[in-house]
């Protein structure tokens, strides 16, 4: 994982999540972007120019004092002591403008705050981490506003023993192995649903083929209610990370069982969640 992307808004929410990326990027020696974007004032839909010849380059000046001060403040040291990039960027759309810069970095990963709360628009930046979700073109980590980083020691993953999420283990490998990090794939049915004991061994036996990490489990558990089942597993092993991904394509019943079920966990907030997006691993 060359290069992690962190994105703030300054607010005292993504305190958390900058000292989560500066840590995480350091266990993984990976570089660490900061970036915020900004728009500066227009009229009538045109950029100020006359009389204000330098406000595009005093903006840019302010906004990265502003992210030095930012990150100075949060993670007591200097910059010339870390690893550190900062970038401000001036675009209409702060999604945009984020999606734009992950792709120019080739971000291995785009690390977002969210607030401790119980909806989803109590996310950082509201609805604006689900739609980086749906279009950024790597992961999304989510970070609680009260979450310090630890070692990472238990990835949980939430599979439906699904071509892609062989793809997706593979990319959470990546995080785990700097840790020795255990990965535990579960998936959570009825008994009604299951797809069957031969799905799990076909899926459980291709994985093996292709991975060549031992610390990665799976795990079968019935219930009728999936978010409460899996709520209380990610706190029975310890969960530093829960992962999930958000699929397209399914039979209209499973599609809305699945989306409400990534929705819940999006807005649960009390650990890290990061994200994949299906049409980026098919």
């Amino acid at each position: 994982m060359k290069t992690i992307l962190f994105a703030t808004d300054y607010s005292q929410n993504s305190v958390a999540a900058l000292k989560y990326a500066h840590k995480m990027s350091t266990q993984l020696g990976s570089r660490l972007m900061v970036t915020h974007v900004f728009d500066y004032p227009t009229v009538l839909g045109t950029k100020v120019e006359e009389p204000f010849p330098h406000l595009e380059e005093d903006a840019f000046k302010e906004h990265h004092t502003k992210l030095q001060e930012f990150c100075v403040t949060h993670l007591g040291v200097g910059l010339d002591e870390v690893n550190i990039q900062l970038e401000a960027i001036e675009h209409k759309s702060v999604i945009n403008g984020i999606i734009d810069k992950t792709k120019d970095s080739n971000a291995s990963l785009l690390v977002v705050g969210m607030k401790g709360g119980s909806t989803l628009r109590e996310f950082l930046m509201g609805n604006t981490t689900k739609q980086l979700i749906n279009k950024a073109p790597c992961p999304v980590l989510s970070i609680p506003a009260d979450t310090s980083f630890n070692k990472i020691g238990t990835i949980v993953y939430a599979t439906d023993f699904e071509e892609e999420d062989i793809r997706i283990i593979k990319n959470l490998i990546e995080i785990a192995k700097p840790f020795n990090a255990e990965i535990k794939t579960v998936h959570v049915s009825s008994e009604k649903e299951y797809a069957g004991k031969q799905r799990k061994e076909w899926f459980v036996e291709k994985l093996k083929n292709e991975i060549n990490y031992p610390r990665v489990n799976f795990e079968v558990l019935f219930s009728e209610d999936t978010f409460e089942t899996l709520r209380i597993y990610l706190g029975d092993v310890g969960a530093d990370i829960v992962a999930m991904v958000e699929r397209q394509q399914r039979s209209l019943l499973k599609n809305i069982f699945h989306h409400d079920l990534v929705k819940k966990m999006e807005s649960y907030g009390k650990i890290p969640l990061i994200t994949f997006h299906e049409s980026n691993y098919q």
